[in-house]
């Protein structure tokens, strides 16, 4: 079965992650760059990575790649590529999304008009058209540029996959749903193990946690803009995905998943988000303020986004907000944390320097992964958790 390259964005910082969530779906790494991994995989790779894909923004076929200083280069070689076993006579075809970085040619809109004109030549001499209708399946294109090196890709995705369909209500400044489940697989909590987001907000460490605990597949209740391209993919790939994705799911899983906020119509729409997303009776969420964070048991992990403090007002409060975190996190007893935010003081304020830090970019907003790591727990506490 012919084999093609698949290409995953992710979030800067979280190659790792979304990699070995891509071998564990079973395919092969091509490559391994800054914000996305690229593998092996045939038509049906596909279906079973935007179902199952925690961690990417979407899963791009590649059409292509060459080098390309000129326009006339960027023309030829885009017309140059077998477009005609790709996109049917009436498809409807753009380039939804053009970025260059540190390349001779920069101008995005025209790289935009160029690339679809190539294709338009292309088709126009393979299919023997002057005129193409456009009615058909969409087929949006994006392409990156990098040091001169073109790649041209088609979208299966559509909606970005951060969009699960669960999150109908949002708070301000809500972490993406994917960034959530790669902050949650790059740290150590697995789902029997204690979970406390004090600054929940939209719920969604929360939920995400509770899918992964769950075994649900994050994509298993949305469609796909790729289900449409039945010259390439059949139904029945689509089917076989979320039918596997169906039987994975442990809904009568027990879990210790819990969310707090001190605004009271936030803590209601999370618990709307987890109704959305099904798993409302996985989670406890709370009006409660984060200085009454507290837990019996030992080594739970506290995983959360606190206030960034963007406004004057909020940026005033922040040193004892955090001071206030910092003090409840050491009354916890061998727990472990977690902490993305942008505020450059938090250790300072927390009273604790973080064992690793790592920067992650939030779309374009530079934060920082502070990771305050407690013992692991002896195996016999481990099985007690579980019973």
């Amino acid at each position: 079965m012919e084999k093609y390259e698949w290409i995953a964005p992710c979030h800067f910082g979280m190659e790792a992650v979304l990699k070995k969530e891509i071998q564990d779906l079973g395919y092969e790494i091509a490559q391994v760059e800054d914000g996305r991994v690229t593998f092996w995989g045939d038509w049906a790779a596909a279906c079973r990575a935007n179902v199952f894909l925690r961690t990417t923004e979407r899963i791009l076929l590649k059409i292509g790649s060459f080098r390309a200083v000129t326009f006339d280069e960027l023309f030829k070689r885009t017309k140059e590529l077998p477009w005609e076993a790709f996109l049917p006579r009436d498809s409807r075809f753009w380039v939804t999304k053009a970025t260059s970085v540190k390349s001779k040619l920069f101008s995005t809109s025209d790289i935009q008009s160029l690339v679809k004109k190539a294709i338009v030549e292309r088709l126009k001499a393979r299919y023997h058209m002057e005129w193409f209708p456009e009615s058909g399946q969409a087929y949006p294109l994006r392409v990156f540029l990098l040091k001169d090196q073109v790649t041209i890709t088609l979208d299966t995705t559509g909606e970005s996959l951060h969009r699960r369909g669960y999150r109908r209500l949002a708070s301000k400044a809500p972490i993406t749903e994917t960034l959530a489940a790669a902050i949650l697989l790059y740290s150590p909590w697995k789902g029997d193990r204690i979970l406390v987001d004090p600054f929940c907000g939209s719920g969604t460490f929360a939920i995400e946690a509770a899918m992964i605990a769950a075994h649900m597949a994050p994509g298993m209740n949305r469609s796909f803009l790729a289900e449409g391209w039945t010259n390439l993919i059949a139904k029945k790939a689509w089917y076989e995905a979320a039918d596997e994705a169906a039987s994975l799911v442990d809904s009568a899983v027990k879990t210790d998943i819990q969310g707090y906020d001190i605004d009271g119509d936030v803590v209601a729409a999370a618990r709307e988000n987890a109704r959305e997303a099904g798993v409302e009776h996985l989670i406890h969420l709370q009006k409660r303020p984060v200085s009454q964070l507290s837990h019996p048991k030992k080594y739970g992990f506290l995983i959360t986004n606190p206030p960034y403090g963007e406004r004057l007002a909020e940026k005033e409060s922040l040193p004892a907000l955090y001071r206030e975190l910092g003090e409840r996190f050491a009354a916890l007893d061998c727990w472990s944390a977690y902490v993305i935010t942008a505020y450059e003081d938090a250790e300072r304020d927390m009273g604790r320097r973080a064992d690793k830090n790592r920067k992650i970019y939030n779309g374009m907003m530079k934060t920082y992964l502070y990771q305050f790591l407690g013992p692991k727990p002896p195996r016999r506490a481990r099985e007690e958790e579980r019973e």
